[in-house]
């Protein structure tokens, strides 16, 4: 079933308070997702949110929310102009949100598909054997720039995939979370995103693995908690 826009499950519990919750799949645009979780999941007024790979923008296409935008590449024009692994001259506990999309997969060679694979699906890092073969490298000095311009109580949302290189699997969700936890988030959920296709290079000439035709959606609160903070419980700073 496709979860629509702003489109919570309900059910009413025993003493007649209505039980909300997200669907742990999702088939709808990242837009869409991310309205929902912006609207479920914050302890904390979800602004200024700072989209921190922003490249053009394609995660909010449809979305009427204002986003701060960071790139490291100036041809995207964005607010901050800086790589998300310094984030220099930003400010600490300014956002109330960061969002995270970093490429996916490494380079796949000379690729000539019509889709671009190579730009269309950011696989232009360095992923090669001094990295383990994975893109996890990125992660660690993201999270802590992301830990430090968080608010207290502040989410952080990133779209992580798994990826096959050196015929191999890479499970970068499972880095992800893990390193999120060390740099002092609290992983408070998971949620499938389904693709309408799998990500496909004509470099890619005989299948050992299956197809991926799902992502992750990580959600992280800057807290000790994954539960939503009350209102009173918040000091007075958390909601500003």
């Amino acid at each position: 079933m496709t979860v629509k826009k702003g489109h919570l499950n309900g059910q009413v519990a025993d003493n007649g308070t209505p039980y909300r919750a997200i669907s742990s799949v999702w088939e709808g645009s990242d837009a869409e997702l991310l309205d929902v979780m912006l609207t479920f999941y914050p302890s904390i007024k979800p602004s200024p949110i700072l989209d921190a790979t922003y490249n053009v923008g394609r995660i909010w296409r449809g979305s009427n929310r204002r986003v701060v935008s960071m790139d490291i590449d100036p041809k995207y024009n964005p607010d901050i102009l800086a790589d998300n692994r310094v984030m220099k001259g930003v400010r600490a506990n300014r956002f109330g949100v960061v969002v995270y999309d970093p490429p996916h997969v490494g380079p796949q060679g000379r690729d000539k598909s019509v889709k671009r694979f190579d730009v269309d699906f950011g696989a232009t890092v360095e992923c090669g054997k001094q990295h383990g073969w994975t893109l996890s490298y990125l992660y660690p000095p993201f999270l802590q720039q992301a830990k430090r311009v968080l608010k207290p109580e502040g989410l952080l949302l990133a779209k992580i995939t798994d990826m096959v290189n050196n015929h191999r699997s890479r499970w970068a969700h499972c880095d992800f979370m893990r390193m999120a936890e060390d740099a002092g988030f609290t992983v408070c959920d998971l949620i499938v995103k389904i693709r309408k296709g799998p990500m496909v290079s004509n470099r890619w000439k005989t299948a050992h693995h299956a197809r991926k035709r799902h992502c992750f959606w990580i959600i992280c609160r800057n807290g000790n908690s994954c539960e939503r903070v009350q209102q009173s419980q918040l000091p007075l700073w958390g909601n500003c």
